[in-house]
């Protein structure tokens, strides 16, 4: 399969190549240049995810030299489960997607692209920079994938204050290859200054660069795959194909979810849930899209006011289309805490900030008579938002065994402006 950019000024390649790249040359975003069609009969609904994703994934890599590693890559990134449970309402379901590492769905994507990358890499390459710019869980994913990886440095961009205490002790908590900066500024801040450099030519001929954040193919593909799984496992129980109700900030785990119901597998009405960051929700209600400066709330990792996939799935489809296609609830920070008060008081389930929004999302479609069966997301351990969460839930969060050996270790973040300059000078050092 060739793949393209979504600006249209760059040339057609291979998979390989755009992993490597992250970014087109025109500062696009890499798509297919059309969508494969899958028969869902030709994979059990009870498969593993690494069977899934090797099934799902295939025409991707197809004609690409990493074609003949897609089973490998998939077992050795993928070796966790993603369960799918039952939720205390009729014909609903939790996406369980934190059970990696770092605690949080982004280690899907991160764990695969590292797989990818020390497959395409060369002995005698010079040193690659993977640039990462998080609102909270991504930056861990991602150090966790490629910490000590020979021939790789990662440099991880946060906003310096806009993460959970736990989050930002696990960005700064590996060291060796992995430094982690605490930016004065946004989510978006550190975004905008990771495409800078990431287009900028002379830079790379310094410093060769690469992306691990939604943007990259090598985070995108993998996503799709639980999707696919839990899609299989729904309409195998239930004839019906289910809804998914995705939390959502930078669109790239939402878009993976509408990848896979291109390739004509069953997926049923996909239902974004945002923070008090309207910009897509009011986008899918009408308004003209408009970017616009982020706000600060309890579900830190989804706080984007500027998302970058956005560009994808207007490559898709039409405005017009894109609101028939898919719906979308800002949920605020009131909402969030009742929802995780709730759901420990009257089902003693302890969901994250993130979860919440799904949660809630899915209240008000059941209130205003959205039919059959939904699929609600978790993306990450509640254990992460401690200081939100406990008081709320009146009891501690039990810590997952991986997030408690990496609180155990010394953390440490740089302070950086939030300049293009500033990040230019870091990565010449």
């Amino acid at each position: 399969m060739r793949f393209v950019s979504t600006r249209g000024q760059a040339p057609v390649t291979g998979l390989g190549d755009a992993i490597l790249r992250g970014l087109a040359p025109d500062g696009g975003l890499y798509v297919p240049q059309t969508f494969p069609r899958l028969d869902p009969r030709g994979m059990d609904p009870q498969a593993s995810l690494p069977d899934v994703a090797t099934w799902l994934l295939r025409p991707y890599f197809d004609g690409d030299p990493l074609a003949d590693h897609l089973d490998a890559i998939c077992h050795e990134a993928l070796n966790f489960d993603v369960p799918l449970c039952a939720l205390p309402w009729p014909g609903t379901r939790l996406l369980e997607l934190f059970h990696g590492p770092t605690a949080a769905f982004k280690d899907v994507g991160a764990r695969f692209l590292a797989a990818c990358l020390r497959r395409l890499r060369k002995r005698d390459d010079p040193p690659l920079t993977i640039l990462v710019a998080t609102s909270g869980d991504t930056g861990a994913a991602v150090a966790a994938a490629f910490h000590r990886v020979p021939g790789i440095r990662v440099v991880v961009l946060y906003p310096d204050g806009r993460v959970s205490p736990r989050q930002a002790h696990q960005l700064g908590c590996f060291g060796d290859n992995v430094r982690a900066f605490r930016v004065d500024g946004s989510f978006d801040d550190c975004q905008r200054m990771v495409k800078s450099a990431l287009v900028d030519a002379a830079l790379q001929e310094r410093v060769p660069l690469g992306s691990a954040n939604s943007i990259s193919l090598g985070r995108l593909l993998p996503q799709m795959s639980y999707y696919a799984r839990a899609a299989l496992r729904c309409h195998a129980g239930d004839g019906v194909a289910p809804g998914f109700i995705v939390p959502t900030g930078n669109l790239g785990n939402a878009l993976a979810c509408a990848w896979v119901r291109e390739m004509g597998l069953p997926v049923g009405p996909i239902h974004l849930a945002c923070n008090a960051n309207r910009t897509l929700p009011d986008f899918l209600h009408g308004e003209t899209y408009a970017p616009r400066a982020s706000l600060a709330t309890l579900a830190n990792a989804m706080d984007v006011g500027a998302p970058s996939n956005i560009e994808r799935l207007r490559w898709m489809a039409d405005d017009s289309s894109l609101r028939e296609r898919f719906s979308a609830h800002s949920v605020d920070d009131a909402a969030i805490r009742d929802t995780i008060a709730t759901m420990a008081r009257e089902h003693h389930m302890t969901v994250c900030p993130h979860t919440a929004t799904a949660l809630r999302a899915l209240q008000r479609l059941r209130e205003n008579g959205a039919q059959g069966p939904w699929v609600a997301v978790a993306t990450a351990h509640a254990a992460k938002f401690d200081t939100v969460v406990e008081p709320l839930v009146g009891e501690p969060v039990p810590l997952p065994p991986s997030l408690q050996r990496l609180l155990q270790r010394p953390a440490h973040a740089e302070p950086l402006p939030a300049s293009d300059a500033a990040l230019r000078k870091v990565l010449c050092e």
